[in-house]
């Protein structure tokens, strides 16, 4: 297959890496981007775009990025904090009052930014609702009992976190999520990463496909056997077929559907950390570093490890990022000064991307380490 782009100077091991990857078969499509200093020094691409191999993939070429997702759906809600209308530690059944049942009367914004809410899967009964069901979602969420008291424990709130942030964003300001980030945070950061993906540019997102034979289910068991029990309901997370459907490509789905190059991936992170950039000019100064500081370090029971989340991406001492299930990252490198993502359309485990972090002698282990 096909490999294309360009790599500067100091970063040509990347080139032999990423090739490797697509030469042997791990990679059917995929795409890497690399910023330092506010340029894009690293831009390839290999493989195609699609299932039926004949479109070669591009450097504008969107895919679904599952969990990478997170921190975009986070700035939506940030923004109305920003300007006032939402305040981080006021309970949120002061906006949404249908919410503040079955123990969560008390859940605030930042424990639902931070995978506090108590609600890290839906409820049983979203098992009958349709995957784009979002008023049934919403109300399944409201009355459902949180698992445990909202603030006591942290657990990737999988599936759960952009309805939440839109259940939220509805009552207190009117508009949903897909609205805000439409009008407010995607002009803001002037990026090619989109929830709810436009008509005129449905020829430009890349179809999703299982590397192993069991799809859905040996993904599951196999590379994430910690995420069953958040992903059961509703169904269609892990099927191509929903997934590579023009319904969802345009539907907002806010914690796993956002559609995305590698390049605007890579770009955003680059600039994420600076005290002129595009995240701190739409959050203000304060607003900006809470929204990078650590807000919760413990070990999260949906993944299984001890994680430091922020009020968007994970944070170690290395980097500040985040993947997705299938194999999609980026990261902002501390050490390094330079961002990085990797974008796939091959759903499998994040070894392909950790060896393109360590040709970069990037730490990528989310997990930390407590003194």
């Amino acid at each position: 297959m096909h490999i294309s782009g360009f790599v500067a100077r100091g970063y040509e091991q990347l080139r032999d890496v990423f090739t490797r990857l697509v030469a042997d078969g791990r990679e059917t499509g995929a795409a890497l981007s690399v910023w330092a200093d506010g340029t894009e020094v690293v831009g390839l691409t290999g493989g195609w775009a699609d299932s039926a191999r004949s479109r070669p993939w591009r450097h504008d070429t969107l895919v679904h990025t599952y969990s990478v997702s997170k921190p975009f759906a986070s700035l939506a809600a940030l923004t109305a904090v920003a300007d006032g209308t939402l305040r981080l530690d006021e309970p949120v059944s002061a906006y949404w009052a249908e919410y503040g049942t079955g123990g969560k009367n008390a859940t605030t914004l930042r424990q639902i930014l931070t995978h506090r809410a108590g609600l890290p899967a839906f409820p049983p009964s979203a098992a009958t609702l349709d995957l784009l069901d979002q008023d049934g979602l919403l109300r399944s969420l409201a009355a459902a009992p949180a698992k445990w008291e909202p603030g006591s424990r942290v657990a990737e709130h999988a599936l759960t976190y952009g309805h939440l942030i839109d259940g939220v964003l509805r009552a207190g300001t009117g508009r949903s999520l897909g609205e805000v980030y439409a009008d407010v945070v995607r002009p803001a950061l002037n990026i090619d990463a989109w929830f709810g993906v436009p008509e005129r540019d449905l020829d430009r997102v890349a179809d999703v496909e299982h590397a192993l034979p069991g799809a859905a289910e040996q993904i599951l068991a196999e590379v994430y056997p910690s995420y069953g029990r958040v992903l059961a309901a509703p169904t269609g997370a892990l099927d191509p077929s929903r997934l590579n459907s023009v319904g969802w490509r345009r539907a907002v789905f806010g914690a796993i559907n956002l559609h995305a190059s590698a390049s605007a991936l890579a770009a955003f992170y680059g600039s994420l950390t600076s005290p002129d950039g595009p995240v701190r000019r739409l959050l203000g100064h304060e607003l900006h570093d809470e929204y990078l500081t650590t807000q919760v370090c413990g070990t999260d029971d949906t993944v299984g490890r001890t994680l430091a989340w922020t009020l968007g991406p994970l944070r170690t001492d290395a980097i500040i990022g985040l993947g997705g299930l299938g194999g999609s990252a980026a990261w902002w490198s501390l050490r390094h000064g330079h961002a990085v993502a990797y974008v796939t359309r091959r759903l499998h485990d994040h070894s392909r991307v950790a060896e393109i972090a360590a040709a970069l002698d990037d730490d990528i282990n989310t997990e930390v380490r407590r003194p």
